[in-house]
């Protein structure tokens, strides 16, 4: 157990939910940090203000990123449409250049001032869309890289980069977060939930869940419009 600071990206969604859960679970003085990086709805940024403050973050921060400006995926260019008629094989259109990267990148500046060593992201290798920045080699790679780029790592203070979720099925996830207390109906996974938080059903991240909850032998609480 450990009762030191640690950065948790907090999406608003039912892994970074889990995550927050983990965290708190482990000891550490949990500081959310939560993205608006241009994507199509921000009720999971809402979402995320009230996981945060139910499972008692010490602290929340929303930081405006602008993705959206690079396009690329349907999730920040509303010119692209959101997939919804099955999970298919390959790399989808919902994947969204370097978010992971970007996000850690500034977790990481977060974690030096706080003197935090610790960072924790929802990535899954098991059941999610095929995204390159969520296997655990990426993982890897970026904590070896924060060990090289940091002043706090130089000076001895090593760099721990957590991604607790990354194999486990999203059935064993949502087991997870019920055992430690999460509340999943304040959480928002669609990639194009209505402006109330209500999910569409159809795309990946819908299904997914959806499967997740059946699966797992649990009542999904997640609205749908």
């Amino acid at each position: 157990m450990s009762s030191a600071n640690a950065i948790v990206l907090l999406s608003g969604g039912l892994d970074s939910a889990t995550v927050l859960a983990i965290a708190r679970d482990r000891g550490h003085a949990c500081h959310a940090l939560s993205f608006d990086y241009g994507q199509r709805h921000r009720a999971e940024l809402d979402a995320a203000r009230q996981v945060a403050t139910a499972l008692g973050a010490l602290a929340h921060r929303v930081m405006r990123i602008d993705l959206a400006q690079f396009g690329g995926s349907a999730l920040t260019d509303p010119t692209l449409a959101v997939p919804t008629q099955g999970i298919e094989p390959g790399i989808p259109v919902t994947y969204v250049p370097a978010r992971n990267t970007v996000m850690l990148s500034l977790a990481l500046a977060l974690a030096e001032v706080l003197g935090a060593c610790d960072i924790f992201i929802g990535v899954n290798a098991v059941d999610y869309s095929g995204y390159p920045d969520c296997r655990p080699a990426y993982i890897e790679a970026f904590a070896a890289m924060a060990n090289l780029a940091t002043k706090a790592a130089v000076e001895g203070a090593r760099m721990r980069i957590h991604a607790p979720l990354i194999d486990l099925t999203k059935s064993q996830i949502i087991r997870t977060g019920v055992a430690l207390g999460v509340d999943f109906s304040l959480t928002v996974s669609c990639y194009q939930a209505d402006s109330s938080g209500r999910a569409c059903g159809l795309c990946d991240a819908c299904r997914l869940r959806r499967a997740g909850f059946a699966d797992a032998g649990i009542d999904d609480p997640t609205r749908y419009a």
